[in-house]
């Protein structure tokens, strides 16, 4: 029940994020990686002071594991830095389309890793899946330069994102998830404030802007803290091909939020027609490996 119910917190709260990300850095919001620095900064230290003061989680003692949390944390601070960007460009829905790639790309280098093994049921359910998203983004698709630079600032997100989740899936069996995300989000905190001291914006607007501000607030808290906590436990007890379904449940999610709020987006017959196949192909990768052990078990009983 507990992996259900991280799975959902997962997929729900990470396919809002996609509009609240466009709301804290647009017009009158924070400037994009100060932004992004800004949420991680507020999430870090909730974590921090919950490992520190609360006791629910235990701290990190190998040295291996912080060593590979830090090399995940950098990794993702740059994944996040590259999707913020992107986001200017384009709207959140496209994005979280995007992302639909991800499966492949993490088995790709789950296989180069031998983290685990990919079945064949995660390959066919991943495919589908794609195929759900190409019909959105092809009904989406209408590219000017500046949101071809996004799709091409998005897409190196994506391949980011696949190196640092086979990395914490490999790392983080032993560890407490409070504890874990807790390194990792620190990390890529100093990531990203780094990349805004360097590219010359890293102040933040004063006074705070309000929307914006609560946007920020809901990423760190609900995105952040809650999402990537639930997110390496899911990896603990989940095979990595099956957490990375996340990616085609979001778009829908995203497509919904951005068509209620984000200007331009309206759905239609294809939007829908690609959600279902993107379902489709979720629902292959979830019961592949159900329906294989049911069939062993009987074989057994034979």
């Amino acid at each position: 029940m507990a992996v259900v119910i991280a799975y959902l917190v997962c997929a729900v709260v990470w396919g809002t994020t996609w509009f609240a990300i466009r709301v804290c850095i647009g017009e009158g919001g924070y400037p994009t990686i100060a932004g992004a620095a800004a949420r991680f900064t507020v999430a870090s230290l909730l974590l921090l002071l919950i490992v520190q003061f609360a006791r629910i989680a235990p701290r990190i003692q190998s040295w291996r594991e912080r060593r590979w949390l830090t090399v995940a944390g950098l990794f993702n601070g740059i994944g996040y830095a590259f999707v913020y960007l992107g986001e200017e460009r384009v709207p959140g829905a496209f994005a979280a389309i995007l992302f639909g790639v991800l499966p492949l790309l993490t088995a790709f280098f789950a296989i180069v890793s031998k983290t685990e093994k990919v079945t064949l049921g995660h390959l066919l359910g991943a495919s589908t899946s794609l195929v759900g998203i190409a019909i959105i983004f092809w009904d989406r698709l209408s590219v000017s330069t500046n949101q071809a630079w996004g799709i091409g600032f998005i897409c190196i997100g994506v391949v980011v994102s696949a190196i640092y989740s086979v990395i914490l899936k490999r790392t983080c069996n032993n560890i407490h998830p409070i504890a874990a995300t807790a390194w990792f989000l620190s990390v890529t905190t100093i990531a990203l404030w780094c990349t805004a001291i360097v590219i010359g914006k890293a102040s933040l607007p004063w006074p705070l802007p309000v929307k914006p501000t609560a946007a920020l607030l809901y990423l760190a808290i609900a995105g952040s803290v809650i999402t990537f906590a639930s997110y390496i436990y899911l990896l603990q007890h989940v095979s990595l091909m099956t957490s990375t379904t996340l990616v085609f449940i979001q778009p829908l999610i995203a497509l919904f939020i951005d068509s209620r709020w984000e200007k331009g987006i309206q759905l239609n017959a294809s939007s829908y027609i690609g959600a279902a196949v993107t379902l489709g192909g979720v629902l292959v990768t979830l019961l592949w490996s159900k329906l294989k052990q049911s069939r062993h078990t009987k074989a057994i009983k034979l």
